[in-house]
């Protein structure tokens, strides 16, 4: 499904953000801002993914 619609990609975007690169990030002030920036770059990761999936 992914080589037919590659631009689903960009919904692993807040996953790496939030899941992944969390541990990685280990001072409360700098969590904080992680965690804001993830929150705003996920819907723009959602809107990408949905634009692509809307061409044909």
């Amino acid at each position: 499904m992914i080589r037919r619609r590659p631009q689903l990609l960009w919904l692993l975007l807040p996953y790496v953000l939030f899941v992944v690169a969390l541990p990685l990030v280990n001072r409360v002030p700098l969590l904080v801002l992680w965690l804001l920036g993830a929150t705003v770059l996920t819907p723009c990761a959602v809107a990408l993914a949905r634009r692509g999936d809307r061409r044909p």
